[in-house]
């Protein structure tokens, strides 16, 4: 058999990857804010997008933070929330008792049932700390949720005391941890302090804030570490 031309990849394989949205967003936002890394992805990797299952409430909203969607207000979702009583979330929050969370691994496992299999999975911010959840819950035996790497986006740790047993153990999972340098919404040190919980954490850094770069800098990085689960 002829070896493969240079430069040419030896595998033709294009992963799946479940697509976790960021709070205040759903999947229809979310496939519209990863266009360019949809594209730019597309011979490697297809995303596959749900919504998480938890209903915002309709509270008074800043339309400047990007977290919330950029005055994107259609059907909100969130994966947990910080304050049960006020079913509201706020990345810092230093909390006793969550809501939310098991409806949503109820969801996911039921993605990777009925979507599934996935290779991997990706999360944008409050996505990216529930992704680093589901890691966890893969290293601890779960077997609902099987897949081979993570690539975590403005992510962080949970401050709640409830998901303290998500952070016990080192995890294994291959992970690509991406921030933003002038990312207003979650800082850089807050990826860095979750990328801290992870065995050889691959590091991504960009001079923006808080989105999803695609720019040659990243797809230098991106390209590489998908293309080792290729195979």
């Amino acid at each position: 058999m002829a070896a493969p031309a240079v430069g040419s990849s030896a595998s033709t394989k294009v992963l799946r990857v479940l697509a976790l949205h960021g709070y205040w967003q759903n999947e229809h936002s979310f496939r519209e804010r990863t266009g360019a890394l949809r594209k730019n992805l597309k011979n490697r990797a297809e995303l596959v997008m749900i919504s998480a299952p938890l209903t915002i409430p309709e509270p008074d909203v800043d339309p400047e933070d990007p977290e919330k969607g950029d005055g994107q207000r259609e059907d909100p979702r969130g994966w947990w929330f910080s304050d049960p009583e006020k079913n509201s979330f706020n990345a810092l929050d230093e909390t006793q008792s969550c809501s939310g969370l098991e409806e949503s691994l109820d969801a996911v496992a039921k993605a990777f049932s009925e979507l599934g299999p996935f290779d991997g999975i990706l999360g944008f911010s409050q996505g990216a700390a529930f992704a680093a959840m589901l890691c966890a819950l893969k290293q601890q035996g779960d077997l609902r949720f099987q897949f081979d790497f993570a690539i975590l986006v403005a992510g962080f740790k949970s401050r709640a005391s409830d998901h303290s047993r998500f952070y016990k153990d080192p995890i294994t999972v291959p992970s690509l941890h991406v921030f933003g340098d002038t990312d207003r919404v979650i800082p850089g040190d807050l990826s860095q302090e979750l990328a801290a919980h992870f065995v050889n954490p691959v590091l991504l850094t960009h001079s923006g804030g808080h989105y999803i770069p695609v720019c040659a800098a990243q797809k230098k990085v991106y390209f590489p570490f998908l293309d080792s689960f290729r195979r």
